[in-house]
């Protein structure tokens, strides 16, 4: 056969097939026309490559696929992450800033007043900015009084500012009859001391 045998005519689709091209040369086309046919049926056959790859099969030929834009050396966001990065960004992305303060006042107390303080004192509640802390004795309540100022700073570099906004501090507190934050006013059962 020769090679004129060979070649399609104008007009005729290739002989690859639908897949090769999905553009048929018109007949007349020259110059810019016949560049723009050419481009469109490279276009076509570059979109059913990919769809193909896509269903499963890849260009390569063994069975792996590669992610487009994560190749290299260098930091990846499918590396292995610190956990306390992780953590870090839970709470900034769930609004958990200040729960997560208050609570460091009382899992790090040692940390946050100093050793010294924390083996006389313990904070108690905290609500709306003002902590309670209890002194294990009226010595030391008096103290910690005194030193209000600088407490409050100490908890503000560690946790951060406004979440202790003010202190209340007290001496051992006394047994209490009460159950609770409601009760019934009056005397109660007269047989408490026989």
């Amino acid at each position: 056969m020769s090679d004129e045998s060979q070649r399609p005519e104008r007009g005729a689709a290739p002989a690859g097939g639908a897949g090769e091209s999905a553009v048929s040369e018109p007949a007349g086309m020259s110059g810019p026309q016949l560049a723009r046919a050419v481009l469109d049926a490279a276009k076509a056959k570059r979109d059913t490559a990919s769809r193909t790859r896509r269903r499963g099969t890849t260009g390569t030929g063994d069975g792996e696929r590669r992610l487009r834009g994560y190749s290299g050396p260098g930091p990846d966001p499918r590396d292995p992450q610190l956990l306390g990065a992780v953590l870090d960004r839970l709470v900034k992305a769930r609004g958990w800033q200040q729960p997560a303060a208050e609570a460091t006042v009382f899992g790090a107390w040692e940390r946050v007043v100093g050793p010294e303080v924390a083996q006389h004192s313990r904070p108690v509640k905290l609500e709306n900015g003002e902590l309670t802390v209890e002194a294990r004795s009226t010595a030391w309540a008096t103290q910690l009084r005194l030193l209000a100022g600088s407490l409050l700073q100490q908890i503000a570099r560690q946790v951060g500012h406004n979440v202790v906004r003010k202190l209340h501090i007290h001496g051992p507190a006394a047994p209490s009859w009460s159950r609770g934050p409601r009760r019934v006013r009056g005397r109660g059962p007269r047989d408490t001391y026989g």
